[in-house]
């Protein structure tokens, strides 16, 4: 039975018995997936995180590859991890029920001696990195106010948290200077609006560095060796990110930025600093792939680093020598793992190995990029897959990514693969709003231009429809996050265009979703979103939960009980409306998940779910 139905998955045979559905989708949904990886101090060992045992968890493997060995089995999905200077511990953020209340713990590298930092319960909590000698953790918290995410520092030592700034919304340390003096802050004005500040630890003075008006992006900020210089990323006065640095004198008082790398083509996702500041890895976001450049900081000396086998590549991170660069790679037929990049050597190698039983890879399908004119004349782009031996026009889904400030590009998707399998196409549009594309595209759906966006919705349909791969009577649309809030609205807006539609944790009613999500979160998404103080007509007029009676589309609804970012209240609001109205609605809540579903079985039934629904209603 294995080999049929990996036969069936390479060919993307839409006459699938539905319990061959469900095992073949169930195999889609099992694909692993290696991320935040962690050198050890010698740079001989990686911690990271994996979903290897069905839940994301903590695992060690030795930087030349090798069997990884686990360190954590916890009953919750854990984030990120950290590894200390001393190489001593292991920090990482552990997501209790799934919820965003991260709380932060310490482990041996053994896994023995777990301890949890952080106080619990509803508190959200940050894990940044460890200061350079003495083994502090950078944190952000909320253990002041529920409204802001303020940056401290954990003394290991002495088993105490520290407050040093206290913030307005979101901010959190990005770098601590050498001497252990000074630290950089991050702190968001609002969504797409930020600045960076000098702090001093000891008495909370700060410093602005970056004074602009208007959106600006400016992150990644990271000391010199001798604290005398900044680098960071920015786009003031730009409309593209670009890798800049600034003089700091003696008294924290800061120069002009100074642009160092800039590309015409492409945007800086991130970056990263060797330990001794004389060499930065340039993370570049070129139209949705990633290359990546090595920039000789006393020579300004640009090299190319190596050739991707994937599309997608994480920040790379410098090992302690600063001679390894550990990569996260992912790509549309490629899942998430971590790479290992020798410079002197000039070697590029696979360390971890994602489990894909029962699945080709090199049978998968690999989207194409296209460009199409908005109705205002702004240029969309969009990633469009579709299914080996594909009859067109046939059925299509329009997914929306989530964020707003995210950018879909061609990384691995179990959910994708597992709908192009059963014959249905899948376009993952960039709309207005959308990452990558400069300054001016992300700010373009702020407040009463979310109307554009919308419209964007029918755009898109009209696209594919007009390339000839839609039948425009099989059209579903589905998206998670912000990405099902654009699906609840392409339904109340277009109800004539869509058959079907999936929404994964979505805003529905911006109204309850002020009052109901993370504060500090509802306090950064008032430019983005509308104000619900001076703006309440706006956010009621973008709502789609006072337009569900026009929805007729078939409609899936899913979401994590334990969400705070989209509360389940949300779900429930379409879920009793279109029962009312008589509309086809199906409910499933996963009651030990929050934002996102990430535990194995959860995985799976949601895209048993979503994949059944569309191949029902779209007659695949």
């Amino acid at each position: 039975m294995g080999t049929e139905l990996d036969t069936r998955l390479s060919t993307g045979n839409p006459l699938m018995a539905q319990d061959d559905l469900e095992a073949s989708v169930a195999l889609m949904a099992k694909v692993g997936a290696c991320w935040s990886p962690a050198f050890s101090p010698d740079g001989k060992r990686i911690a990271f995180i994996s979903s290897i045992s069905g839940l994301p968890q903590v695992w060690i493997v030795p930087a030349e590859g090798g069997w990884p060995e686990l360190v954590t089995a916890l009953p919750d999905q854990i984030y990120s991890v950290s590894w200390s200077p001393d190489g001593n511990w292991l920090a990482f953020s552990l997501a209790p029920g799934g919820g965003m209340n991260e709380q932060v713990y310490l482990v041996r590298p053994d896994g023995s001696e777990l301890r949890r930092l952080t106080r619990g319960g509803k508190e959200n909590n940050w894990l940044g990195s460890w200061t350079y000698d003495d083994c502090k953790l950078l944190i952000a918290s909320n253990h002041r106010s529920a409204d802001a995410m303020d940056a401290c520092v954990f003394d290991i030592e002495s088993d105490q948290l520290r407050l040093v700034t206290e913030n307005r919304g979101v901010g959190y340390f990005t770098d601590v200077s050498r001497d252990g003096k000074y630290a950089l802050l991050y702190r968001m004005v609002n969504r797409s609006d930020n600045n960076l500040y000098v702090i001093n630890l000891e008495d909370g003075e700060e410093i602005l560095l970056t004074p602009h008006e208007g959106p600006g992006s400016f992150d990644g900020g990271r000391f010199a060796p001798d604290g005398k210089t900044v680098y960071l990323s920015s786009n003031k006065d730009r409309d593209r990110i670009a890798f800049c640095k600034m003089a700091i004198d003696e008294n924290g008082k800061p120069g002009a930025i100074e642009i160092l790398v800039d590309r015409s083509d492409a945007e800086l996702q991130g970056f990263d600093i060797t330990r001794d500041g004389k060499t930065a890895s340039l993370l570049w976001n070129v139209a949705g792939f990633n290359e990546i450049e090595f920039f000789d900081l006393t020579t300004s000396e640009i090299t190319p680093g190596p050739d991707l086998p994937a599309e997608i590549a994480g920040t790379p991170l410098f090992s302690q020598d600063g001679n390894l660069l550990a990569i996260v790679l992912s790509g549309s037929i490629s899942p998430m793992d971590i790479h290992v990049y020798d410079r002197k050597l000039e070697r590029l190698w696979q360390v971890t190995k994602s489990h894909h039983p029962g699945i080709n890879l090199s049978n998968m399908t690999s989207p194409e990029l296209v460009h199409f004119p908005a109705h205002d004349g702004i240029e969309i782009s969009g990633w469009l897959y579709q299914p080996t031996n594909f009859v067109a026009p046939g059925p299509i889904v329009l997914s929306f990514h989530g964020g707003p400030e995210s950018q879909e590009q061609p990384v691995f998707k179990g959910l994708f693969q597992a709908l192009l399998a059963q014959g249905i196409a899948v376009f993952a549009p960039n709309v207005r709003g959308s990452a990558g594309f400069g300054k001016r595209f992300v700010n373009l759906d702020n407040g009463p231009l979310r109307f554009d966006a919308i419209r964007d919705i029918e755009t898109c349909v009209d696209y594919v429809v007009s390339l000839g791969v839609a039948d425009g009577s099989r059209i579903g649309i589905m998206g998670c996050s912000y990405g099902g809030y654009l699906t609840m609205a392409g339904l109340t807006e277009y109800p004539e265009r869509f058959a079907a539609g999936a929404n994964w944790f979505g805003i529905v009613n911006f109204e309850t979703f002020f009052k109901q999500t993370e504060p500090w979160m509802a306090d950064i998404s008032r430019i983005k979103y509308g104000d619900p103080e001076t703006q309440i007509e706006l956010l009621r007029d973008l709502s789609p939960i006072h337009k569900l009676d026009r929805v007729t589309a078939a409609t899936i609804v899913l979401h994590g009980a334990n969400d705070t970012n989209v509360p389940v209240v949300e779900a429930e609001q379409v879920v009793q409306h279109l029962k009312k109205s008589g509309v086809s609605v199906k409910y499933v809540l996963f009651p030990d998940e929050g934002h996102g579903f990430y535990k194995e079985s959860n995985r799976i039934r949601a895209s048993v779910e979503t994949v059944r629904w569309f191949s029902e209603h779209l007659k695949a």
